[in-house]
């Protein structure tokens, strides 16, 4: 048993490196909580989560105030019940993305730490399932972008290997987005997925008309069609479409996901490692999904989802957003457009620690130490 000694904490802001837009809002920020967590062998773990633009600094005060000063003498390697006590202790703050992302960045931590001790890569230590997942791209997708790039971009990604794009809806009238999918699906055929994501835009009513249109493209999915709460509208629009319905980057429970899923309001789970509270959730709600047959294909953080997604067996795909090249020195890798599990121990992430430190904001830099 090895104790924790020690918790730095740190955030970075990281500008996207291309504009990103959907239906409700502008992506210009991404700030990024990062976790590094020593116990008494000096073993090293170390874990982040991201917000897109907000919260930050809230995430920070928590993570300092209230939850890594927990973990001081704690034995580093019982996940579930430090998961469980730091959920207790910020009880009356759940359920939401604030304490979700602040728990994400220490879970993550320690799951590093564990599978670094363990001399195995993540995607073996959480189940092993694969060693390789299949790639769609969103870069070239957003809600600003002409018709024309967006064709350009589809046909480039299949090209490469890649098996689908994804295309931002919620233009003011159905028809616009009813002209640009089918730009696109005229231009990489029958056999390229295409998915498409509302970001929360539409109400039921509208939702079911706009999937009535879109029909005849047959779509791998539309996600987040209805604000996250809403469960039996989800419901209602997926007993009146044939086309699946994603879920999960906006909700921070994994009784939320039990909810849809028992009740039929997805069929495709989204699941987002920085948003359900860490690895520990991520993996129950992963296992939940296998239980109703459901697929998972995790939101963003590819650099992470990668290992998660081929640690277990309906893990479908990984989202193609890059995130940490400018705090890496290694990339994922990505081989005929599946995405490479990492073969290093802990979470595969190399992290460029000149970089992230030279880019970590004073303010919230701090050590905790027993």
């Amino acid at each position: 048993m090895a104790k924790i000694e020690k918790i730095e904490l740190r955030m970075v802001d990281l500008v996207p490196k291309v504009k990103r837009t959907d239906a409700i809002q502008s992506f210009v920020s991404q700030e990024t909580p990062i976790v590094t967590i020593t116990d008494a062998d000096g073993a090293v773990g170390t874990g982040y989560s991201y917000t897109i633009g907000t919260g930050g600094s809230s995430v920070m005060r928590l993570l300092a105030d209230h939850l890594a000063p927990r973990l001081i003498g704690r034995d580093a390697d019982t996940i579930e019940a430090i998961w469980h006590e730091l959920e207790f202790a910020t009880h009356a703050t759940t359920i939401g993305a604030i304490t979700a992302i602040a728990l994400a960045a220490i879970d993550t931590a320690l799951w590093d730490l564990r599978a670094k001790k363990q001399n195995l890569p993540l995607w073996k230590l959480a189940g092993g399932a694969k060693d390789r997942c299949p790639l769609y791209t969103t870069e070239g997708g957003w809600l600003h972008i002409e018709t024309e790039a967006l064709v350009e971009d589809a046909l480039a990604a299949k090209a490469k290997g890649f098996r689908g794009s994804k295309v931002k809806i919620g233009k003011p009238h159905g028809s616009e987005d009813l002209a640009r999918l089918t730009a696109v699906r005229q231009a990489v055929g029958s056999s390229y997925e295409i998915m498409t994501d509302c970001n929360q835009r539409f109400s039921v009513d509208e939702a079911i008309r706009r999937a009535e249109r879109l029909r005849d493209l047959d779509l791998a999915w539309i996600e987040e069609p209805l604000p996250a709460d809403d469960i039996d509208g989800h419901v209602r629009l997926s007993n009146a479409t044939s086309t699946p319905i994603a879920i999960g980057e906006s909700l921070y429970s994994i009784r939320h996901f039990r909810e849809y899923m028992q009740k039929g309001g997805c069929s495709i789970v989204q699941v987002d490692v920085g948003r359900i509270g860490g690895i520990t959730p991520w993996l129950k709600v992963a296992h939940a999904a296998e239980a109703f047959d459901i697929p998972v294909c995790p939101h963003f953080l590819m650099e992470l989802h990668v290992s998660l997604t081929c640690a277990v067996q309906n893990g479908r795909y990984v989202e193609y957003i890059p995130q940490l090249d400018e705090l890496t020195a290694k990339k994922m890798r990505i081989e005929n457009g599946h995405a490479l599990a990492p073969d290093e121990p802990g979470i595969g992430i190399d992290w460029d620690w000149d970089a992230v430190k030279a880019k970590s904001i004073a303010e919230f830099t701090t050590d905790i130490k027993k």
